[in-house]
């Protein structure tokens, strides 16, 4: 990679850690279900005047957004607004490497390598230490539905590249028309008629700017510029940065939010990240050996 694009890289995987805390500062004023839907909202106007509609089946259209937008998001906002800190969120969320593998050999039929099963073992071998806390301080929730949104993440990719070759900003501009109807509906039902009147009262410039750096910034220029990467790249070149979102996610959470985690907590942490790395790296020693022998 050129010195240029490792920047970008890097920019990219740091504006990912950081808006875990921008999710918490949006979350603490805005409801979830109708932070969720203003996201998508506005991560689609104006672009879809703009953008034209991607190559693909109306089908798959509407299930990425309904996956990446109703379910991914509506679960992670829910978990960090029960209380889910942001740096453990931004650690969770890279599970989705793993429940995309698993969906990828039963639904593609992809053949599962040592490494990755080995990976996805020690990764939720420290879910595990982490839930064990959590289950009795009974906070278990925000955890599952944690992992619920990374779940969503993996399907996403599975129906991306069913998908095939297609423009991302397209994908992503128009799939986000989806989310907002289910999610406003939501918020009616479940966080009242006065939710938006309340918000728009209450909300204060940080948490107003914190919605639209998502909206913006991460929905459609960071996502535009990775989505270049791994189309001048290989992936397994581009996807290792991803290791480096927890970091800033963390790292950002302690200096901007004052998070504190637990020894459990760092335990079940230091699994998860070992898990990604063996997931990440693995295969390609793996295959360095059998070059050499």
């Amino acid at each position: 990679m050129s010195v240029r694009d490792i920047g970008i890289a890097l920019l990219v995987v740091m504006t990912w850690g950081v808006n875990f805390v921008a999710l918490k500062w949006s979350v603490i004023e805005i409801p979830p279900f109708l932070l969720t839907g203003l996201r998508y909202l506005l991560a689609a106007l104006p672009a879809v005047l703009i953008v034209p509609r991607p190559k693909m089946p109306l089908f798959l259209l509407l299930l990425y957004g309904t996956v990446i937008g109703t379910f991914q998001f509506g679960f992670l906002f829910v978990a960090i607004r029960l209380g889910l800190p942001a740096g453990l969120a931004s650690l969770l969320m890279q599970t989705q490497a793993f429940f995309t593998f698993g969906l990828a050999v039963w639904l593609l039929g992809e053949r599962p390598g040592v490494m990755q099963i080995l990976g996805a073992t020690v990764a939720f071998a420290g879910i595990g230490v982490i839930a064990l806390e959590r289950l009795a301080g009974a906070t278990l929730l925000p955890l599952l539905l944690t992992l619920a949104a990374a779940f969503s993440f993996g399907a996403s990719n599975i129906i991306t590249k069913k998908a095939g070759a297609i423009d991302m900003l397209s994908l992503v501009a128009w799939g986000s028309l989806v989310p907002p109807i289910p999610m406003f509906v939501l918020s009616l039902l479940f966080e009242g008629p006065g939710a938006l009147a309340e918000a728009i009262g209450h909300v204060t410039l940080r948490g107003g700017l914190s919605l639209l750096f998502s909206a913006y910034v991460i929905t459609l220029v960071a996502n535009k510029l990775w989505a270049d990467l791994l189309g001048r790249y290989p992936a397994n070149t581009v996807a290792p940065f991803t290791l480096l979102v927890p970091i800033f996610g963390i790292t950002s959470s302690m200096l901007l939010l004052d998070e504190s985690i637990s020894l459990f907590e760092v335990a079940g942490g230091a699994l998860v990240f070992l898990g990604l790395i063996i997931n990440t790296f693995g295969p390609r020693l793996g295959a360095r050996r059998m070059i050499k022998a």
